[in-house]
């Protein structure tokens, strides 16, 4: 009996760490540890009051910075003419948002229109079902490998999302055309895409499973694909349900000046290239990823939206070799595809993104601060989200002072659905650029006539903005 007490005794102090049996672990904190820890923390009135401040309160709030207070004005030198904010609302679509209103602020230069929106429902459609073709394709491309393979993980992981990124609103655009939003508006679904992206995500995991288990079967190449076809039968029905069937031809007209035009027949590809008219393959991807080398072409494998797509790739660039073209884009009344980590110190109410708006280190008294080669290693930042850069203002020298990015977050978010963000903020949290290659000089053009560094995949420097 006395050994049996003995034996519970020694396996509670196991399961509950009863420090009079505890076995020393190398690096546990210990009591003497722990001491050492607790020395960090004054026992005054002032760790007294800040107790009660930040426990009681939002920390940004107590965070922000007072003396930053009206050191940003609402002018900026060189603007491209918008008209009307967007909304995405609970969707990832910020990729397909930004990419549309690139295209949007020309057509209404264009055609002098007074106001002129393209439906983001559309090509969210296709995009959809292209994803689920491209999944479904991966899963019989690499049927052979294990279901613990990296590959294989990140497809199933990935299987279908709502977020994306530049090239797909091209490959969307050049394949099924485009339509005005009043021909195919919004649904509750393609607004608030939780639920839909769920049941294609499970759907699309549970067709992978029947194809890897044809093929292990010894199912052939031609029964895989009637199969794979008949599996996006499934998938065309859930998005038609959710979002409407697209339409093959419609009737619309437009308002320029004081006129109303001709009301006119459209297929979606013709009104994409008779109406919009936008030369979309004349873009490039700019990048500004200090943790890689500069001034080279990089490739993320199977990063598409499309099976037959480009993959994304990208010039990647010192910040400060990147403005420049995005200032001649901006004076020509070009506006750009813009993506950043917006998060980072973004004064939602009043619209600025500004490195200066909260102080986080004094009000703990602790250093948060990290370069963004760190920040980019450790996963403390990427890119967030796609908006378009619509503004400069530049000094007496020609140089930016500040930069003005219009969001799709809803007329009422930030400074009247605009954010202002300084050329510091722009730095440190800019990623990614699209600028149509006129703007750019030639000895960087000549960069993408190199043969791309093949990136993978599941880098988490590419994951797609939502």
């Amino acid at each position: 009996m006395k050994n049996l007490k003995t034996l519970i005794i020694i396996v509670a102090a196991g399961l509950f760490g009863l420090s009079g049996f505890a076995q020393k672990q190398q690096g546990a904190i210990t009591p003497d540890v722990l001491s050492r820890i607790q020395q960090s923390v004054k026992n005054d009135a002032t760790t007294h009051a800040l107790v009660n401040a930040v426990s009681n309160n939002g920390i940004q709030q107590l965070a922000a910075n007072r003396e930053n207070e009206g050191k940003l004005d609402m002018y900026f030198s060189d603007r491209v003419k918008t008209k009307g904010i967007t909304n995405q609302k609970s969707s990832g679509r910020c990729w397909l948002y930004t990419g549309l209103n690139v295209i949007r602020a020309s057509v209404i230069n264009k055609y002098d229109m007074k106001e002129f929106e393209l439906s983001q429902t559309y090509p969210f459609f296709w995009d959809q079902l292209e994803k689920a073709n491209l999944f479904l394709e991966g899963i019989i491309q690499s049927a052979d490998d294990s279901l613990k393979s990296k590959r294989v993980e990140w497809l199933m992981r990935n299987a279908i999302g709502d977020g994306g990124q530049w090239t797909g609103v091209v490959d969307i655009a050049e394949k099924y055309g485009l339509v005005p939003y009043d021909i195919m508006p919004n649904s509750t679904q393609s607004e608030n895409t939780r639920w839909m992206s769920r049941l294609l995500r499970r759907k699309l995991r549970k067709q992978a499973l029947e194809l890897r288990g044809m093929a292990a079967s010894g199912s052939k190449a031609k029964a895989l694909e009637d199969k794979k076809v008949e599996m996006l039968g499934e998938i065309y029905r859930i998005l038609v349900l959710s979002m409407g069937e697209p339409p093959k031809q419609f009737q619309w007209r437009y308002k320029t000046g004081d006129s109303l035009t001709e009301l006119k027949t459209y297929t979606p590809m013709s009104f994409y290239h008779d109406f919009v008219d936008v030369d979309l393959k004349g873009y490039v991807m700019l990048m500004n990823d200090p943790t890689r080398d500069y001034y080279k072409l990089y490739e993320i494998d199977y990063d598409r939206h499309i099976l037959e797509g480009g993959n994304w790739k990208y010039v990647n660039l010192p910040a400060d070799k990147i403005k420049p073209f995005a200032v001649k884009s901006i004076q020509h009344g070009e506006a750009m595809y813009f993506s950043c980590d917006v998060g980072k110190q973004l004064d939602k109410d009043k619209g600025t993104l500004d490195l200066n708006n909260y102080d986080y280190n004094d009000l703990f008294g602790v250093d948060f601060d990290m370069d963004k080669t760190e920040r980019i290693l450790t996963g403390e930042s990427g890119s967030t989200h796609g908006m378009n850069l619509v503004g400069v203002d530049l000094d007496e020298n020609g140089q930016p002072r500040k930069w003005l990015l219009e969001n799709s977050w809803g007329q009422s978010s930030g400074y009247n659905g605009f954010l202002v963000m300084t050329d510091e903020w722009f730095n440190e949290y800019m990623f990614r650029l699209v600028v149509h290659t006129k703007y750019i000089s030639p000895e960087i053009l000549k960069i993408l006539q190199m043969e791309p560094v093949f990136l993978p995949p599941w880098d988490p420097m590419f994951a797609p903005e939502q």
